[in-house]
C-alpha cells in the first residue's frame, strides 16, 4: 500500500486510516485543553493548592513535548503501526488513572503519563499517512485536518464544562477523562484492523542521552517557576532553575557531540530557523498560558461555571478558527509580514481585554466578547504559519529534524507558558483582586510579543513551497 497511483478522491479503505488518524489526534487536542476549564473543580474536589492548578495545566503538555522528540524516530525503528496501538493503550489506561485519581499527586502522575503515551501516538499517524496515501489523495486527506480539529477545539471545553456542570452520577469532573476508556475501547481494534503494517526500519538511531538532558531540563525548570511562584525563589526553586540551565547547556553541547542528534547541529546556524523557533517559543507560550488563566479568571473572579466560562471563550476560538483559514490562503502571499500582522492583532486584542478588565472587571459579556475574538484572530493569524515560516530556508535533509523540533518546541512552549502565567496569576492572586492578576499577566504577554516583534524581521521571508508534515 505505499506506492499508490495518484487518485482524485481517497479510496474508502484509506478514509478508514484517516478516521482513526483524526480520531487520535482529536483525542490528544480534548484533552489537552480540558483542564483550562476543569481545573478549578477538580482543585476544590481533590484539594490542592495554587501549585497543583498550575501543574494541571503544565503536565500534560510537557510529557508531549519532551517525548515528542522522540515519539518519531521510535515509530521508525519499531514501527508505526506498533507504536500506534502501545500509544492509544497507554492512554486510555492513563485516561482511567486520571478519572480514578484520589489525590493531587496521582492525578498529575497520570496527566503525565497520558501526555507521554500521547506522543508515542501522534506522531505515527501523520507518518503512516505520508506512506500509505498518494500525493493526490494526501491533498485532500490534509484537507480533513482543519475543520476537524477547528470544530474540536471549540467542543472541547465546551463539552467539559457540561460534564462538570451535570455532574453525572455525582462523578463531577470524572467523567471527562473516563469517556477516553470507551473511545479507546472501540478505536483500538479498529486501528489494529486498519492500520496497515509500515516497515520497521532498526538502524534508525536514537539519542537517549540527549533526550534525557533535555527532559530533566524542562522538568527541573518548570518545577522551578511552579514552586517560586508559590514558595520564594531562594532555595530549592532557584536551585532548580540553576540545575536546569546547567542541562540545557548539556543538551545544546550533546546536540553538537551526538552521531544521531534530536536536533542537528546544523539547524543552529540557521539565523532565519533560530529565530522562528525562538519569536514561536514566546507566542505558544504566551498564547497558551493566556487562555489557561483566563479561564481561572473567569471562574474565579467572576464566579461563571465551567459550562459558562467555555461559552465565553468561544468569540476566541471562532476567531482562531476564521484567523488560521485566512491564514493559510494568505501565507504564500504574504509570507513573514503575515507573521508580523499576527503578532500585531495578538497584541491589540491583549490591550483590548486589559481595556475592558480596567473599566467593568469583564462583567460586560458583550465587549469581553470582542476583546476575546480579536485575541483569537491575533492567535489564529500565527498558529499555522510561525513555524511554517521558520522553515523557509531549510534544506530537504534537514526539514525532517526541524519540523519534529519545532513541533516539540510548540508543546514545551505550552507547557512553560502555562507555568509561568498561572504562578504569576494566582500568586498575585492572593494579594491583589483577580482583576489585578489578570492585567499583571496580560502586561506579561504584551511584553513577550513586544520583545519578539524585531526577531521576525531575521526570519525566512516564505514558508518552504512544500512544507513538512
Amino acid at each position: 500500500m505505499s506506492s499508490l497511483s495518484p487518485s482524485p478522491a481517497v479510496r474508502p479503505s484509506l478514509i478508514a486510516v484517516l478516521a482513526v488518524v483524526l480520531m487520535a489526534d482529536v483525542l490528544d487536542l480534548v484533552d489537552g485543553t480540558l483542564t483550562s476549564i476543569a481545573a478549578p473543580a477538580i482543585a476544590r474536589d481533590l484539594g490542592g493548592g495554587p501549585g497543583f492548578v498550575s501543574w494541571l495545566g503544565t503536565a500534560y503538555a510537557l510529557a508531549l513535548g519532551v517525548f515528542l522528540v522522540l515519539g518519531g524516530r521510535l515509530g521508525d525503528r519499531f514501527g508505526q503501526r506498533r507504536l500506534f496501538l502501545i500509544g492509544m493503550a497507554g492512554f486510555t489506561l492513563s485516561s482511567l488513572a486520571c478519572g480514578l485519581s484520589v489525590n493531587p499527586a496521582m492525578l498529575i502522575a497520570a496527566r503525565f503519563a497520558q501526555g507521554s503515551f500521547g506522543a508515542l501516538l501522534i506522531p505515527q499517524g501523520m507518518a503512516i499517512l505520508t506512506s500509505t496515501f498518494s500525493r493526490a489523495e494526501l491533498g485532500i486527506a490534509f484537507s480533513a485536518f482543519g475543520p476537524v480539529l477547528g470544530l474540536s477545539a471549540m467542543a472541547g471545553p465546551l463539552i467539559g464544562g457540561l460534564i462538570i456542570d451535570a455532574d453525572i452520577a455525582g462523578l463531577g469532573w470524572r467523567p471527562m477523562f473516563l469517556i477516553n476508556i470507551v473511545i479507546g475501547l472501540v478505536g483500538l481494534p479498529i486501528a489494529a484492523w486498519v492500520l496497515p503494517k509500515v516497515p520497521a526500519r532498526p538502524d534508525v538511531r536514537l539519542d537517549g542521552p540527549g533526550w534525557l538532558l533535555l527532559s530533566l531540563a524542562m522538568l527541573t525548570a518548570i518545577y522551578g517557576l511552579i514552586d517560586g511562584a508559590e514558595a520564594g525563589w531562594i532555595g530549592e526553586a532557584g536551585a532548580a532553575l540553576l540545575v536546569s540551565l546547567a542541562l540545557f547547556a548539556a543538551f545544546a553541547r550533546r546536540q553538537v557531540t551526538a552521531e544521531a542528534p534530536i536536533i542537528l547541529a546544523s539547524l543552529f546556524r540557521s539565523r532565519g530557523f533560530v529565530s522562528g523557533l525562538i519569536v514561536g517559543f514566546a507566542f505558544f507560550a504566551t498564547v497558551n498560558g493566556l487562555v489557561f488563566i483566563i479561564s481561572l479568571f473567569l471562574q474565579g473572579a467572576l464566579g461563571v461555571s465551567p459550562s459558562g466560562a467555555a461559552l465565553r471563550l468561544l468569540p476566541m476560538t471562532l476567531g482562531i478558527i476564521v484567523a488560521s483559514a485566512a491564514g493559510m490562503a494568505l501565507i504564500p502571499r504574504l509570507g513573514r509580514k503575515l507573521v508580523v500582522v499576527g503578532l500585531g492583532v495578538t497584541l491589540v486584542g491583549a490591550v483590548l481585554l486589559a481595556l475592558v478588565i480596567s473599566v467593568d472587571g469583564g462583567h460586560t459579556v458583550s465587549f469581553l466578547a470582542g476583546a476575546l475574538f480579536v485575541l483569537g484572530l491575533g492567535m489564529g493569524s500565527c498558529f499555522g504559519t510561525i513555524y511554517d515560516i521558520a522553515l523557509g530556508d531549510i534544506s530537504s535533509e534537514e526539514a525532517g529534524s526541524a519540523s519534529g523540533s519545532l513541533s516539540a518546541a510548540q508543546q514545551l512552549a505550552a507547557s512553560t507558558g502555562m507555568a509561568v502565567m498561572s504562578s504569576a496569576y494566582l500568586g498575585e492572586a492572593s494579594r491583589l483582586t483577580g482583576t489585578g492578576a489578570l492585567l499583571l499577566c496580560l502586561a506579561i504577554a504584551g511584553a513577550a510579543i513586544l520583545l519578539s516583534l524585531p526577531l521576525t524581521l531575521m526570519m525566512p521571508q516564505a514558508a518552504p513551497a512544500e512544507p513538512a508534515h
